[in-house]
Protein backbone atom coordinates (compact mmCIF):
# COMPACT_ATOMS: atom_id res chain seq x y z
CA UNK A 1 0.00 0.00 0.00
CA UNK A 2 1.28 3.64 -0.85
CA UNK A 3 1.36 6.26 1.04
CA UNK A 4 -1.66 8.66 0.90
CA UNK A 5 -0.53 10.99 -1.25
CA UNK A 6 -3.15 13.96 -0.55
CA UNK A 7 -6.43 13.83 1.76
CA UNK A 8 -9.11 14.93 -0.53
CA UNK A 9 -11.67 15.07 2.18
CA UNK A 10 -13.82 18.13 1.38
CA UNK A 11 -12.74 18.30 -1.76
CA UNK A 12 -14.74 18.07 -5.46
CA UNK A 13 -13.59 15.57 -7.46
CA UNK A 14 -14.66 16.63 -11.08
CA UNK A 15 -14.99 13.78 -13.73
CA UNK A 16 -12.98 14.24 -16.64
CA UNK A 17 -14.43 14.49 -19.93
CA UNK A 18 -13.10 10.99 -21.03
CA UNK A 19 -14.94 8.93 -17.93
CA UNK A 20 -15.79 6.06 -18.88
CA UNK A 21 -18.17 4.69 -16.29
CA UNK A 22 -21.29 6.07 -17.14
CA UNK A 23 -22.27 6.55 -13.30
CA UNK A 24 -19.70 9.44 -12.98
CA UNK A 25 -19.85 11.00 -16.78
CA UNK A 26 -19.93 14.72 -16.02
CA UNK A 27 -19.92 14.18 -12.55
CA UNK A 28 -19.05 16.76 -9.48
CA UNK A 29 -18.26 14.61 -6.40
CA UNK A 30 -18.11 15.46 -2.76
CA UNK A 31 -15.66 13.32 -0.96
CA UNK A 32 -16.70 13.46 2.85
CA UNK A 33 -13.74 10.66 3.63
CA UNK A 34 -10.64 9.81 2.33
CA UNK A 35 -7.51 7.72 4.36
CA UNK A 36 -5.85 4.99 3.95
CA UNK A 37 -8.55 2.74 4.10
CA UNK A 38 -10.06 4.26 0.84
CA UNK A 39 -13.01 7.30 0.14
CA UNK A 40 -16.50 8.19 0.30
CA UNK A 41 -17.86 10.48 -1.53
CA UNK A 42 -21.22 11.94 -3.14
CA UNK A 43 -22.23 12.57 -6.57
CA UNK A 44 -23.77 16.48 -6.15
CA UNK A 45 -25.17 17.77 -9.51
CA UNK A 46 -27.63 14.71 -10.93
CA UNK A 47 -30.39 14.52 -9.62
CA UNK A 48 -33.52 11.97 -9.73
CA UNK A 49 -36.80 11.61 -10.28
CA UNK A 50 -37.63 11.91 -7.40
CA UNK A 51 -38.83 14.58 -4.85
CA UNK A 52 -38.01 14.90 -1.29
CA UNK A 53 -42.08 14.68 -0.86
CA UNK A 54 -41.85 11.00 -2.56
CA UNK A 55 -38.62 10.05 -0.89
CA UNK A 56 -40.33 11.15 2.52
CA UNK A 57 -43.72 9.39 1.76
CA UNK A 58 -41.99 6.12 1.13
CA UNK A 59 -39.77 6.44 4.44
CA UNK A 60 -43.02 7.33 6.04
CA UNK A 61 -41.90 10.38 8.00
CA UNK A 62 -44.16 13.18 7.49
CA UNK A 63 -42.77 15.94 5.89
CA UNK A 64 -44.06 19.18 7.42
CA UNK A 65 -41.51 22.03 7.31
CA UNK A 66 -42.06 24.09 4.34
CA UNK A 67 -39.60 24.24 1.48
CA UNK A 68 -38.70 20.71 1.00
CA UNK A 69 -41.00 19.11 -0.60
CA UNK A 70 -40.24 19.59 -4.11
CA UNK A 71 -36.10 19.82 -3.56
CA UNK A 72 -35.18 16.74 -5.86
CA UNK A 73 -33.70 13.74 -4.62
CA UNK A 74 -30.24 12.97 -5.87
CA UNK A 75 -28.18 9.91 -7.38
CA UNK A 76 -25.59 9.96 -5.06
CA UNK A 77 -23.05 6.90 -6.07
CA UNK A 78 -23.68 3.33 -7.08
CA UNK A 79 -23.35 2.01 -3.67
CA UNK A 80 -26.33 1.10 -1.92
CA UNK A 81 -28.56 3.11 -4.19
CA UNK A 82 -31.63 1.53 -1.87
CA UNK A 83 -30.16 3.85 1.34
CA UNK A 84 -30.61 7.71 1.77
CA UNK A 85 -27.77 9.64 2.44
CA UNK A 86 -28.11 13.65 3.72
CA UNK A 87 -24.97 15.58 2.98
CA UNK A 88 -25.98 19.20 5.66
CA UNK A 89 -24.43 22.00 7.21
CA UNK A 90 -24.65 22.70 9.79
CA UNK A 91 -23.52 19.15 11.09
CA UNK A 92 -25.52 18.74 14.22
CA UNK A 93 -25.42 15.32 16.46
CA UNK A 94 -27.25 12.47 14.55
CA UNK A 95 -27.40 8.51 15.38
CA UNK A 96 -25.01 7.95 12.12
CA UNK A 97 -23.03 10.71 10.94
CA UNK A 98 -19.57 10.84 9.28
CA UNK A 99 -18.35 14.70 9.97
CA UNK A 100 -16.22 15.88 7.77
CA UNK A 101 -15.59 19.27 9.20
CA UNK A 102 -17.33 21.42 12.32
CA UNK A 103 -19.55 22.52 9.59
CA UNK A 104 -20.32 19.96 7.47
CA UNK A 105 -21.81 16.18 7.77
CA UNK A 106 -22.88 13.10 5.95
CA UNK A 107 -25.79 11.65 8.09
CA UNK A 108 -27.61 8.37 7.03
CA UNK A 109 -29.97 7.63 10.01
CA UNK A 110 -33.75 8.37 10.09
CA UNK A 111 -33.22 10.84 12.73
CA UNK A 112 -31.98 13.57 10.72
CA UNK A 113 -35.28 12.81 8.40
CA UNK A 114 -37.86 13.26 11.04
CA UNK A 115 -35.91 16.43 11.93
CA UNK A 116 -36.00 18.08 8.88
CA UNK A 117 -39.52 16.80 8.28
CA UNK A 118 -40.84 18.28 11.55
CA UNK A 119 -38.39 21.26 12.29
CA UNK A 120 -36.80 22.04 8.52
CA UNK A 121 -33.21 21.77 10.11
CA UNK A 122 -30.92 21.37 9.15
CA UNK A 123 -31.94 23.61 6.63
CA UNK A 124 -29.22 23.19 4.30
CA UNK A 125 -29.74 19.83 2.84
CA UNK A 126 -28.71 17.58 -0.21
CA UNK A 127 -30.14 14.25 0.07
CA UNK A 128 -29.21 11.12 -2.11
CA UNK A 129 -29.54 7.78 -2.86
CA UNK A 130 -26.64 6.08 -3.20
CA UNK A 131 -23.11 7.08 -2.13
CA UNK A 132 -19.45 6.69 -4.15
CA UNK A 133 -16.89 4.78 -2.63
CA UNK A 134 -13.28 3.29 -3.39
CA UNK A 135 -10.98 1.37 -1.64
CA UNK A 136 -7.71 1.89 -0.66
CA UNK A 137 -5.13 2.79 -3.45
CA UNK A 138 -8.55 2.94 -5.70
CA UNK A 139 -9.07 6.49 -6.24
CA UNK A 140 -5.11 7.76 -5.95
CA UNK A 141 -4.70 5.06 -9.01
CA UNK A 142 -7.68 7.17 -10.89
CA UNK A 143 -5.83 10.33 -9.87
CA UNK A 144 -2.75 9.40 -11.42
CA UNK A 145 -4.87 7.93 -14.14
CA UNK A 146 -6.15 11.68 -14.87
CA UNK A 147 -9.77 10.14 -14.62
CA UNK A 148 -10.72 13.42 -12.16
CA UNK A 149 -9.56 16.93 -11.97
CA UNK A 150 -9.54 18.00 -7.82
CA UNK A 151 -10.45 21.37 -6.42
CA UNK A 152 -11.32 22.25 -2.58
CA UNK A 153 -15.45 22.17 -1.89
CA UNK A 154 -17.22 25.10 -1.47
CA UNK A 155 -20.26 24.60 -0.40
CA UNK A 156 -22.13 27.46 -1.37
CA UNK A 157 -21.73 25.70 -4.93
CA UNK A 158 -23.90 22.94 -3.27
CA UNK A 159 -26.31 24.25 -1.26
CA UNK A 160 -27.01 27.63 -3.70
CA UNK A 161 -26.47 26.53 -7.42
CA UNK A 162 -29.01 24.63 -9.50
CA UNK A 163 -27.52 20.78 -9.69
CA UNK A 164 -26.78 22.18 -13.54
CA UNK A 165 -24.44 25.02 -13.18
CA UNK A 166 -22.63 22.74 -10.00
CA UNK A 167 -19.97 21.17 -12.24
CA UNK A 168 -19.21 24.39 -14.16
CA UNK A 169 -18.83 26.59 -11.41
CA UNK A 170 -16.26 23.81 -9.49
CA UNK A 171 -14.23 23.77 -12.72
CA UNK A 172 -14.26 27.85 -12.70
CA UNK A 173 -13.03 27.60 -9.19
CA UNK A 174 -10.24 25.79 -11.45
CA UNK A 175 -9.91 28.22 -13.68
CA UNK A 176 -11.30 26.07 -16.18
CA UNK A 177 -13.99 26.16 -18.39
CA UNK A 178 -15.64 22.85 -19.20
CA UNK A 179 -16.10 22.80 -22.67
CA UNK A 180 -12.35 23.50 -23.66
CA UNK A 181 -11.39 20.83 -21.08
CA UNK A 182 -9.48 18.24 -23.04
CA UNK A 183 -9.73 14.67 -23.10
CA UNK A 184 -6.09 14.23 -22.41
CA UNK A 185 -4.20 15.81 -19.90
CA UNK A 186 -1.62 18.54 -20.84
CA UNK A 187 -3.05 19.04 -23.85
CA UNK A 188 -5.01 22.28 -24.35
Amino acid sequence: MSELTANLTHHFLIAMPRMADPNFARTLTYIAEHNDQGALGIIVNRPIDMTLGALFERVEVPLEADGFSEQPVYFGGPVQTDRGFVLHRPAGEWHSTLKVNDDIALTSSRDILQAIGSQGEPEQILVTLGYAGWAAGQLEQELADNAWLTVPADMAIVFDLPPEERLVAAMQHLGIDFANLSDVAGHA
